[in-house]
């Protein structure tokens, strides 16, 4: 694995990019997929570290999964909601959407599992969830008793009820429970507790589960959701180019004046992320939607102010961003990304200082003013969005150094490939 690699100063740059399947809809649509009735094939699917643990995952609990890399696509056997596995010992990386999706699903089955992941999963908070599954019938614990990771749950199925969670952590936790709940006993409702972050992704969710037959009632603040006994079906599912890794390739062009298309993507978009362009339009940019496609042309930039806790997975290419910018832009909205791969608001503000940038850090975001910038070497925590969102900024500024770019595996392994790709004229 490369240790680091130099970012080349480019620019304008122009291009058309078609950046590989959401992780999150491959991940939400593997679960359903998973508790489907009969065979379901998931095309356009991302090959990535997070879907690999998920795929691993879901063969331990002896629901098979075909993987045809040359096709991208995924074929799924369903349980019919009945875990085949009465044990398991689960391995999910540093994966969020894994553990967190597992957790509900094996909730459902009859025996003894256990999921664990890199020690940076095991300081990332669960607790939330396990509550809500054990108001729900689970026996659902934090092994070591640190709210994280190593998580057993000894399942008896779900017995349904009324549970409440809390939202300002992750949405994940809700999204999981939602997920899981049609193959409970008897119908779940489902209280959120506090504002919800990252609410699109919850509205992915819910997409997700009706294209699979599990439509969900719910009130329009998306604080209570009443889900019946139901079965997914399975189906034949496209999945979208990810809106998140499309975001760096608009920043790119935003930072070097120049052109990028996304392919695939549009207003109808299941991903709430596609939403990074309208800042990106606010910072001066211009912005062209098309039926299958969104491009962004740079212009000259000034600084915003952009509550982003409905995009928080942008909040780091929306930075890299702003050092190139008029004015000083802020950022807010955002405390829940400290508790990700790593404290993002920290790394980003550590990082960003490195090259010169003026960062001040609070409890739910940063404000980034722009100063002379010059080169550096930059940590990415293990963290796939520092190594993509730092390495834009090597696109102006001379001197740039990713370390272990390598990371970029976790989502995006063809990242930099893809930067690369893009031309000067």
């Amino acid at each position: 694995m490369t240790p680091s690699i130099a970012i080349t100063p480019r620019g304008p740059l122009f291009g058309t990019i078609r950046p590989p399947g959401s992780k999150s809809i491959t991940n939400r649509a593997l679960a359903c997929a998973a508790l489907s009735t009969g065979e379901s094939v998931l095309t356009g699917a991302l090959d990535s570290d997070d879907t690999r643990v998920m795929i691993d995952s879901l063969g331990r609990l002896g629901i098979d999964v075909a993987v045809d890399l040359a096709k991208r696509e995924l074929r799924v056997q369903g349980c019919g909601g009945a875990i085949p596995r009465a044990q398991a010992d689960l391995f999910i990386g540093n994966s969020g959407t894994t553990v967190r999706f597992l957790a509900a699903l094996v909730a459902l089955g009859e025996g003894t599992y256990r999921l664990d992941g890199t020690a940076r999963m095991r300081e990332r908070p669960i607790r939330d969830l396990l509550v809500a599954l054990g108001q729900l019938g689970a026996d659902a614990v934090s092994e070591a008793g640190t709210d994280c990771p190593p998580v057993v749950i000894r399942a008896s199925g779900l017995k349904g009820g009324v549970a409440r969670v809390r939202g300002d952590v992750s949405s994940q936790f809700l999204s999981g429970l939602l997920q899981a709940a049609p193959y409970a006993k008897s119908p779940v409702e489902l209280i959120v507790e506090g504002e919800l972050v990252s609410k699109p992704y919850v509205t992915m969710t819910l997409d997700v589960m009706r294209a699979f037959g599990v439509d969900v009632p719910h009130d329009e603040s998306l604080a209570r959701f009443t889900i019946p006994r139901g079965q997914y079906r399975g189906l034949r599912y496209a999945i979208e180019p990810d809106a998140s890794a499309a975001s760096y390739f608009f920043a790119a062009a935003a930072i070097t004046g120049g052109e990028i298309t996304v392919a695939g993507l549009s207003r109808h978009s299941l991903q709430g992320d596609v939403g990074m362009v309208d800042l990106l339009e606010r910072m001066g940019c211009q912005v062209t939607w098309r039926e299958e496609s969104i491009t962004v042309r740079g212009g000259k930039l000034r600084g915003i102010t952009a509550d982003m806790n409905a995009i928080s997975d942008t909040v780091q290419t929306l930075s890299a961003v702003a050092i190139f910018a008029e004015g000083p832009t802020t950022i807010t909205g955002v405390p829940h990304i400290r508790h990700k791969e790593t404290d993002r608001l920290a790394a980003m503000a550590t990082e960003l200082r490195k090259l010169g940038a003026q960062v001040d850090e609070f409890a739910d975001g940063l404000t980034i003013t722009p100063a002379p910038l010059h080169g550096a070497e930059i940590d990415t925590y293990d963290d796939h969005r520092m190594a993509m969102s730092m390495a834009l900024t090597g696109l102006r500024v001379p001197g740039v150094v990713i370390r272990d770019p390598g990371c970029t595996s976790k989502t995006y392994p063809e990242f930099f490939r893809d930067l690369d790709s893009l031309t000067e004229s």
